[in-house]
C-alpha cells in the first residue's frame, strides 16, 4: 500500500513500502488486537503513569499487545540528549508522536504517558497517527489542581512553589486541557481498576480488541 508521507529534510531519503498491509501482518500474527495510540495528558500528580503501567499490564495478561512509553524509557534513552527548554519539550513530544505511531503501525497499543501541556503538540501527535490511517485516542487524565499537588508524589509542586523549579506545568506555566478528547478520566474519583476497564471498554468498542 502507498503512503503519501514525505521526509522531511532530505529529497534523497524515499519512502520503501512494506510488502504487506496492516492487515495481513495482524492475521499473520494472529493477533488479538489492531494497533492504535493511548496518548494519556494530564497535570504531574494526574495518575497518568499509575494507569498507563497497570493497563499495560492488564491488557498483556489478555494477550493483547500493548507497550507503554513514558517518561522513564524516552528521557533516558531515545530522548536522552534533549533538556527541558520549551524547543526540546516540543521535540521529545514530537518524537514520541512518531514512535507511537510506528508501535501502532506495527499492530501494538501504545499507551503514551507524558504531561503534553500544549493542544498543539497534542494535535500534531494525532496528524502523525491520521495520516497513517492508525487510530489516535486522546486520554485525559482529569484532576482538580489542588488534589494533583496534594499527592506530589516526586516533590514538584513543593519546589515549583518555592521557586526552586522553574516553568513547571500548573504553577508558573501552562496546562491547555483538552477540547475533544476521546476519554476523560476523573482520576480524583475513579480507582486505576475502573480507569483501566473504562480505557478497555472503549478499544473494544472501537474493534482495537478483538472479542
Amino acid at each position: 500500500m502507498t503512503t503519501n508521507i514525505k521526509a522531511a529534510h532530505n529529497e534523497n531519503v524515499v519512502w520503501s513500502d512494506a510488502l504487506l498491509t496492516k492487515e495481513e501482518r495482524q492475521r499473520l500474527l494472529n493477533a488479538k488486537n489492531t494497533g492504535a495510540t493511548l496518548w494519556v495528558t494530564g497535570l504531574s500528580g494526574s495518575g497518568k503513569s499509575t494507569i498507563a503501567a497497570a493497563l499495560e499490564k492488564k491488557l498483556l495478561e489478555r494477550g493483547v499487545n500493548a507497550y507503554r512509553l513514558d517518561g522513564d524509557n524516552i528521557r533516558f534513552g531515545l530522548n536522552a540528549g534533549l533538556g527541558f527548554s520549551e524547543k526540546d519539550r516540543e521535540e521529545n513530544l514530537r518524537r514520541i508522536g512518531e514512535v507511537s505511531a510506528l508501535f501502532a503501525d506495527a499492530g501494538v497499543i501504545a499507551i503514551t504517558s507524558f504531561i503534553s501541556p500544549y493542544r498543539a503538540s497534542r494535535d500534531k501527535a494525532r496528524e502523525v497517527h491520521a495520516k497513517r490511517g492508525l487510530p489516535f485516542f486522546e486520554v485525559f487524565a482529569q484532576v482538580p489542581l489542588e488534589v494533583a499537588e496534594s499527592r506530589d508524589p516526586k516533590g514538584l509542586y513543593k519546589k515549583a512553589r518555592s521557586g526552586a523549579l522553574k516553568e513547571f506545568t500548573g504553577v508558573s506555566a501552562p496546562y491547555e486541557e483538552p477540547e475533544k478528547p476521546e476519554v476523560v478520566l476523573p482520576t480524583h474519583q475513579l480507582s486505576v481498576d475502573q480507569s483501566c476497564d473504562k480505557l478497555i471498554a472503549v478499544l473494544k468498542a472501537k474493534g482495537v480488541i478483538k472479542a
